[in-house]
């Protein structure tokens, strides 16, 4: 049984502590601010050389573009286009199939990106034109989506907010295949859980955690 309470017992206490009006300033002034300069920094200080650089590897390892552009669901349900580095083969012709652990399309060099998570960092370009944030629940694709929005009640509430470069739920290791119902409601439940404590020291933490796993051992990397 999940338990988010028992878990993170302290950041809840903390939240329902704090006082609503930095809670308002935060949720609507401070986290778009928190987005917008982080963001800057990452494209300006590594973006701006890691793309050529990687681009130069995806390019000689196989033949396609340099990045994977996706419509994904973001705030309020809207679709936006998602980027990534580009991990697999490229063939334009290949409908939406989710990957999969010791997926054949992934190559070498995509494995190294999938399993550092050094793929998303696109996505920081994402976060300063507004479409992401860097902390949220993560975008899934519109395929994903069509399945669950009706179907599982909360599913659409993770949208009342927009999607993250990481999240609650994938630092405790809630990402990669979605092969089973459960795994979507476990994610929803910590993304539900982000969306009402939501603060600028959590966010942090999350940060925080997230660094430590793209150099540590995250098993469901690959």
């Amino acid at each position: 049984m999940l338990s988010l309470n028992s878990q993170y017992q302290t950041l809840y206490v903390y939240a329902e502590e704090r006082n609503r009006r930095s809670d308002f300033t935060y949720r609507y002034f401070g986290k778009r601010a928190f987005d917008v300069c982080l963001s800057f920094l990452v494209t300006v200080c590594i973006l701006i050389w890691m793309i050529p650089l990687i681009g130069l590897l995806i390019k000689l390892g196989s033949p396609g573009p340099i990045l994977f552009i996706q419509k994904r669901t973001g705030y309020r349900g809207a679709s936006f286009n998602c980027l990534k580095f580009r991990t697999m083969t490229h063939n334009p012709a290949d409908s939406f199939k989710q990957a999969k652990r010791n997926d054949e399309r992934i190559t070498p060099i995509g494995r190294f990106l999938r399993k550092t998570n050094l793929d998303e960092m696109p996505q920081f370009i994402n976060v300063l034109i507004g479409d992401m944030s860097i902390v949220g629940p993560r975008p899934h694709a519109i395929q994903h989506s069509a399945q669950f929005w009706n179907t599982m009640p909360e599913y659409r509430k993770r949208y009342r907010v927009k999607p993250g470069i990481t999240g609650l739920a994938q630092i405790n290791g809630y990402r990669g295949e979605i092969d089973h119902v459960m795994k979507m409601r476990h994610r929803v439940r910590y993304d539900r859980f982000y969306n009402r404590k939501k603060s600028i020291l959590f966010d942090l933490w999350i940060c925080w955690l997230t660094v430590k796993a793209m150099v540590g051992e995250n098993k469901n990397a690959w």
